[in-house]
């Protein structure tokens, strides 16, 4: 039967609309359940509420802390990077509760990336999902980094000197060949993940322990140190803001100098949007949410135990840090902690306190490593990456496939890519993702209200909408470089869904 050319365009029309409607489907509650429960094809539930609250901190206290504490203070904020702190901690206090009440009620692998399935639809969910590879292996990455500077610092302390060309990018201030050691211990930790997750979670708690112990000797041990000429002026001038104040210039054109971000108020803000990826840890625990034993009760304690602990030790740590020496001295420096404790005197702990660092660098680094074959893991099951994604150990039931892969990605980045550049890639990106999940909570109100919710974010919508605020404010701080960057990978995940994942969506085939 002969069809008319009007006919013809008519139905090709239509078929162009429904193909585009299913990029917003959204995946229904019950399927995700479903898939939270089916312990025998998935993931172990090995993971307790303690386990939980040590794989936060595990993953929170790090680099953010060791090395970019005193690049923002240096470069952003000066002895503000406190307040830096503070304000990073709010935007995280608000995206945390809407983390929380995702992981209880939706316990499955993925992270912000199956929230978003659930209440925006598939679209979404993809560029929350490839955007989180920013987040978990370009952080791990930058970890990797800030790690190989400290087994430098500890090798060298004990008359082992490597050559400085194996520890350096091509692009580093020092120019080198290839970061050598951060390329080691990537591989090391992703193979102990393919060995399984209840060996990963104990190397971790033990790491853990070590960690908040160097922070809390740091802390007692340099109070009695600090120098409060340090701390004059704790809100270092911002001469852009002095001449914006008396009317010289426009905030447009403060915004588009120089001026803005170095110092001052803007510094604070730009100071926060930096030392934000210290703060990163506590949704890495909600991609574990399907290796939870008790994931409606463990999950938010979790996710809001391991933000206030870490919260408090973050401000009291940049307040010693930035009192024990002066900010500028910690420009370019990847490694402030020894050089802040040098003014204590204890230069005995020098070595402990320095394989305390290592060791809690290590455990981030396996937390975010974690995370991201979690993020994939959940995606290749949906049908929006390669089966090989989701491919688990026969014996140890994890995404070994995943692990390796990124091992080569993340040694790749680690290798050759120098510190803040990284650094930067991984808070844009991070604080994309936090906004779409309060945004998420918002729309799973009001689709699903009555579902069983074992965390409630309290004063909806004004807490979802205050994280948003925060989290956009903090994005427009950083370097207008974080944004392109931002955009060119999105605009590559965007290619990879138009010719792989929409096509072989396991939801648009139903």
């Amino acid at each position: 039967m002969l069809r008319s050319p009007k006919f013809l365009y008519f139905r090709k029309s239509l078929i162009n609309k429904k193909n585009m409607s299913n990029i917003w489907k959204t995946k229904p509650l019950k399927q995700l359940l479903a898939d939270a429960d089916d312990t025998e094809k998935g993931l172990k539930r090995t993971l307790s509420a303690t386990s939980l609250v040590a794989l936060g901190i595990g993953a929170i206290i790090g680099a953010g802390l060791f090395s970019l504490t005193g690049i923002a203070a240096a470069d952003n904020a000066g002895p503000a990077v406190v307040y830096s702190f503070i304000l990073a901690a709010v935007g995280c206090a608000f995206a945390g509760l809407c983390y929380a009440e995702f992981a209880s009620m939706i316990p499955v692998a993925g992270s912000a990336y199956t929230y978003s399935y659930a209440t925006m639809g598939e679209f979404i969910a993809w560029i929350i999902g490839w955007d989180l590879v920013l987040e978990y292996a370009l952080g791990a990455a930058t970890v990797a980094v800030s790690w190989s500077q400290y087994v430098a610092k500890f090798l060298h302390s004990i008359g082992i000197d490597l050559p400085t060309s194996l520890l350096h990018s091509p692009w580093d201030e020092v120019s080198g060949v290839v970061n050598l050691p951060a390329i080691l211990i990537v591989c090391l930790l992703s193979l102990l993940l393919i060995r399984g997750t209840k060996e990963s979670a104990l190397l971790n708690n033990i790491l853990v322990i070590l960690k908040v112990t160097v922070v809390l000797v740091f802390i007692a041990l340099g109070w009695g140190f600090i120098d409060s000429a340090n701390h004059t002026p704790f809100i270092p001038v911002n001469e852009g803001e002095v001449l914006m104040n008396s009317g010289k210039m426009s905030f447009l054109e403060f915004f588009g100098s120089d001026y803005f971000g170095h110092y001052g108020w803007s510094g604070i803000l730009r100071g926060a949007g930096v030392v934000f990826f210290a703060f990163i840890g506590f949704d890495a625990v909600s991609t574990a949410a399907q290796e939870a034993k008790n994931p409606q009760k463990g999950m938010p304690i979790g996710i809001i135990g391991s933000l206030v602990i870490c919260t408090l030790l973050y401000v009291l740590f940049a307040f010693v840090l930035t009192g024990l020496e002066n900010y500028l001295n910690f420009k370019g420096d990847a490694s402030p902690v020894t050089t802040a404790f040098a003014k204590t005197g204890y230069t005995f702990l020098n070595s402990a306190l320095t394989i305390a660092i290592i060791a809690g660098y290590t455990s981030v680094m396996l937390v975010m490593l974690m995370g991201q074959s979690r993020v994939f893991y959940s995606m290749s099951i949906d049908g929006l990456l390669p089966k090989t994604f989701s491919d688990l150990h026969k014996k140890n039931k994890t995404p070994w496939k995943t692990n390796l892969i990124f091992m080569v990605f993340v040694s790749i980045f680690a290798g050759f890519v120098p510190v803040s550049d990284l650094g930067h890639m991984v808070s844009i990106g991070t604080l994309f993702a936090f906004a779409l999940v309060c945004v998420g909570v918002m729309m799973m109100r009001k689709s699903n209200p009555d579902a069983v919710r074992g965390f409630r974010v309290p004063l909806v919508p004004l807490v979802p909408i205050l994280g948003i605020i925060i989290c956009v404010a903090l994005m427009a701080g950083l370097p207008i470089e974080s944004w392109e960057r931002l955009g060119i990978w999105l605009a590559l995940g965007l290619i990879i869904y138009f010719f792989y994942g929409k096509k072989h969506s396991k939801l648009n085939k139903n």
